[in-house]
């Protein structure tokens, strides 16, 4: 009967000639797939090794790249209340706890956004579910984000997706898409119409011939948001993003930064970033690339929640980097 120290040696000599078949299998899919004939098997090791490590460092940062692409489980756009203290004219219940709002002046709290009425201890503990009315909501521009697409029931502000239609209808090809200015006076016009007529705006070419002024009242919408398009909370992290020298972990940091957005800014910042990469490929003729998109729009979409001014000012260029980043990850990132 063999002994426990041969049949030990009989499966180490089966695990390396399995290990040395599997290599085989390795080497002849990678010499198949670079389109290559070996001669003597000494040439086949030699030049094996290196195309291995070639081969592994590759689809080291395309798995980390794909594992960007995953999809993930977008969540509902969650808003909070926007209480306001509120003195309330005749008898009033709390719509929290069903009890009566005691007193004669500032008896509880009112969501500006939605019109619920609270006592202010039970505002605390009442849910993130603020469902916001239009008879509330009575602005397009300088509105929180979330509020306005919960308002019109849309996934993005109308004011974005409209404005990069009319962009991308008639005007990718103008010199200078989004660097040069429109008139001032005709982009108040703008904004005018959509806080009075919303989604009926009209901004065709019949209104606004120089498309520049569609391109001021996109920018404008960006700069008048109260919370900007990429968050206080999420600044820092985009900030770290863009100091990191090794591409893939710059980009993961970018990936983690997203995350820290909420859904309905996220949304938004895909849809332009997809938007900004369409307007690159006719470089050409517009002479914006993401470098110049990035110096645009870094200052439009980040503002620095410190109130240092010299720290504002050093975070400038990692801002438009920031940007610079997205547009050209775009296809990775979201």
């Amino acid at each position: 009967m063999p002994s426990k120290e041969s049949w030990s040696g009989r499966k180490t000599n089966r695990a390396a000639v399995h290990k040395s078949k599997q290599e085989g299998r390795q080497q002849g899919l990678l010499i198949a797939a670079l389109g290559m004939k070996l001669g003597s098997p000494k040439s086949s090791v030699t030049i094996w090794q290196p195309l291995k490590l070639f081969a592994y460092s590759q689809l080291t940062s395309l798995v980390r790249r794909a594992t960007l692409k995953e999809n993930e489980q977008i969540p509902k756009y969650e808003k909070i209340h926007n209480f306001k203290v509120h003195t309330f004219r005749g008898p009033h219940w709390c719509e929290y706890c069903a009890n009566f709002m005691w007193g004669l002046i500032a008896q509880g709290v009112k969501c500006a956004d939605c019109g619920l009425n609270v006592h202010k201890q039970c505002s605390k503990m009442v849910p993130n579910d603020c469902k916001p009315d239009l008879k509330h909501v009575k602005k397009v521009y300088s509105c929180d984000l979330t509020t306005l697409v919960k308002a019109h029931t849309t996934k993005r502000p109308m004011v974005v997706d409209m404005c990069i239609r009319e962009i991308e209808s008639r005007g990718l090809n103008s010199e200078g898409l989004y660097r040069v200015s429109g008139f001032s006076d005709l982009i108040e016009d703008v904004k005018m119409a959509f806080d009075r007529d919303g989604e009926k705006a009209d901004i065709s070419v019949n209104m606004y011939e120089d498309i520049n002024i569609i391109t001021g009242a996109l920018k404008l919408y960006f700069r008048d948001l109260p919370i900007p398009l990429i968050t206080y909370d999420a600044y820092p992290k985009f900030i770290e993003s863009a100091k990191i020298m090794d591409p893939d972990e710059q980009l993961e940091t970018l990936h983690e930064a997203l995350k820290l957005l909420p859904p309905a800014h996220c949304e938004t910042l895909r849809y332009l970033m997809a938007h900004l990469k369409r307007v690159t490929l006719h470089e050409k003729e517009n002479l914006m690339n993401a470098e110049n998109l990035g110096i645009v729009f870094g200052p439009t979409l980040m503002r620095s929640p410190e109130l240092d001014a010299m720290a504002a000012l050093n975070d400038i260029r990692y801002q438009r980097l920031v940007v610079e980043l997205l547009i050209k990850n775009e296809d990775i990132l979201f």
